[in-house]
């Protein structure tokens, strides 16, 4: 199916969370002046216009980068993620959101490698125009598990692969964990963020639990519900499980998310967790 289109969705509580993980990491790699790759399994079309009809028929950005816009908070990387955002907006309006690989594209260097796979075939040119003068770029229209087979390792033996399907079929969970074992036989020593959607609390914890049953070390779980879990209301939440998380980024999650969370909270219920599931 190629029927998920993420301009629905761009910029809402969901992408705050994946993509202050994704700058987090982005941005510790490049401590290190050795380049790295960025791979990207369902990039998606890169940007976003929050004046489309899509984007305004849910206004779903309303409850995520909407509510940071303006933050005045003393989180440096709250602050570095709103800085990212603000990069593809002219002034003030808030009128882009950025897709994980157009942050890419903003925070690498130009020696860092970016790759990309993406189907749709509407969001799949647009996506690939906005690489034509990277040098170290490759976007393909290509199946992301076959995307990783083809691409990984990397030449740099370092990078961070993220990895965001839509989650349409309830197959794509059980892809997803087939897709990362085979990712990681061939790059051990690359950080993995996997997004997850919180619909179904029961169907959640077993997914982790899959993963965590990969026997794959040192899994970092991070997740953020601005509302309770309740079946049938749809998504309540998401999160990120990352496998070799920078030693920093537990820490950081926990400082962001305790500032965070009063912000995006849609319910008095709302609830956090950064949690070691798999010690090194």
């Amino acid at each position: 199916m190629l029927s998920y289109r993420h301009s629905y969705h761009a910029g809402n509580h969901a992408d705050v969370i994946k993509h202050l993980v994704q700058i987090c990491i982005l941005n510790y790699l490049k401590r290190k002046e050795k380049p790295f790759c960025y791979h990207d399994t369902h990039a998606g079309a890169g940007l976003y216009s929050l004046h489309s009809e899509h984007a305004q028929k849910t206004a779903e950005y309303q409850t995520g980068i909407g509510k940071l816009w303006n933050y005045q908070g003393s989180n440096a990387d709250i602050q570095a993620y709103v800085n990212t955002i603000r990069l593809v907006n002219d002034n003030d309006d808030l009128a882009f959101y950025p897709g994980s690989p157009k942050i890419a594209d903003l925070l690498c260097r130009a020696t860092d490698t970016i790759q990309a796979t993406e189907l749709h075939p509407s969001d799949h040119p647009i996506l690939a125009s906005q690489f034509q003068r990277r040098r170290h770029s490759r976007i393909e229209k290509m199946d992301a598990w076959a995307g990783l087979r083809a691409m990984l390792p990397p030449l740099s033996k370092r990078g961070l692969v993220l990895i965001d399907p839509p989650y349409e079929l309830k197959t794509e969970y059980q892809d997803l964990i087939k897709g990362l074992q085979q990712a990681y036989q061939r790059f051990p020593q690359g950080t993995y963020a996997i997004w997850y959607p919180v619909i179904e609390r029961q169907a959640v914890e077993s997914f982790i639990d899959a993963i965590v049953d990969t026997q794959i070390r040192n899994q970092l779980r991070i997740e953020y519900c601005p509302q309770p879990d309740a079946e049938g209301f749809g998504m309540t939440g998401s999160g990120m499980l990352v496998i070799n998380p920078p030693f920093t980024l537990k820490q950081d999650m926990e400082n962001c998310l305790k500032q965070l969370s009063p912000l995006l909270s849609q319910s008095p219920l709302a609830h956090w967790q950064v949690t070691q599931l798999v010690d090194e």
